[in-house]
């Protein structure tokens, strides 16, 4: 299966369903703010996932459409404040929230998305006893993604944190809401409490080695292909796998200095930046991070074993290994 060409035959399937919910109304330029991140498109592996999940069972994809909409919308408006946060200026080659409509606007656009979510899954045609499930499996998840916001936000300031630390920031950050869309997708299609847990897990996994690999391209990606500066992670002093295992892995003091003198250095040059990222490459950790993301990978596809043989299971799985193959 071409995941790439399925991701995009997907997302064009989703995105009339998700320009269909943010109906015109004043004042206009909340609403142009609300609909900016959704309607840019992008792959939307979220709501696709949910769909998938949901076929994946054995369920009816049509019941499954406004929930994967549904996590679309909350997807977005933690983008719009994640953006903000950051002060970052550009996202998807376009400028951010914050600066096209300003601060308060976008904290309102990203507050009407997530209502607008809710709003959504409380109109789903399921059963009650599936709607309590999904709005208990999406509230913790969007629980845990604030949590997982601050630790990263916290860990800006500290020293060092260590390696399961780091791990469980991007699990609650990026792997809950992953998780969410599966569980709900699968919720929705009638699947059990042992495959809805199963297919939750697969997507946490999944989430994880994701994020991981997202953190390697940060420092040895392609910038012609990312859109991103190679080493700016490393300017801003951002914690990676890469990262905390150079620290329990380099013991030669001078090494360890010089790659610091680098890490948080914001005006570092390419040729500094150069040198510490050959310091990671030569102590392992680029390889250790590697390996470790494709464990990730690997945990993902095995929780699948529970669902029969179907295009959509495929889908899933080669989602999993695309996590791992993205040059962007």
């Amino acid at each position: 299966m071409d995941v790439k060409q399925k991701l995009k035959e997907m997302s064009a399937e989703l995105d009339g369903p998700i320009k269909s919910y943010i109906e015109n109304e004043e004042p206009s330029n909340l609403i142009e703010a609300t609909r900016q991140y959704p309607y840019a498109g992008g792959k939307r592996m979220r709501p696709s996932m949910v769909v998938a999940a949901c076929r994946a069972v054995g369920g009816d994809a049509s019941k499954a459409v406004p929930m994967a909409v549904a996590i679309e919308y909350i997807h977005n408006f933690t983008l719009i404040h994640d953006d903000l946060m950051d002060g970052d200026e550009m996202r998807r080659g376009m400028k951010t929230s914050h600066v096209v409509y300003g601060m308060p606007t976008a904290i309102l656009a990203g507050d009407a998305l997530f209502a607008k979510a809710y709003q959504i899954i409380g109109d789903l045609d399921i059963p009650a006893d599936q709607m309590r499930k999904v709005m208990s499996v999406t509230s913790k998840a969007v629980w845990d993604l604030a949590r997982g916001q601050q630790m990263d936000v916290n860990n800006e300031s500290k020293d060092f944190i260590p390696l399961d630390y780091y791990i469980e920031t991007i699990r609650l950050k990026t792997s809950v809401l992953f998780a969410a869309g599966a569980a709900s997708g699968a919720i929705i299609g009638g699947a059990s409490d042992e495959v809805v847990k199963a297919i939750q897990n697969y997507a946490l996994s999944m989430g994880v080695a994701f994020q991981m690999y997202d953190d390697i391209l940060g420092v040895y990606g392609d910038p012609a292909k990312t859109g991103k500066s190679a080493g700016n992670d490393i300017r801003k002093g951002k914690y990676t796998v890469m990262i905390c295992h150079a620290h329990d892995t380099i013991k030669d003091k001078a090494v360890w200095d010089e790659f610091m003198k680098v890490f948080r250095k914001i005006d570092a040059t390419d040729a500094e930046i150069e040198t510490a990222r050959k310091i990671l490459k030569d102590c392992g950790s680029y390889d250790y991070a590697i390996e470790l993301a494709d464990r990730y990978t690997n945990e993902a596809i095995a929780c699948l074993d529970c669902l029969k043989d179907s295009e959509d299971k495929e889908f899933m799985v080669e989602l999993a290994k695309f996590a791992m193959a993205r040059d962007v």
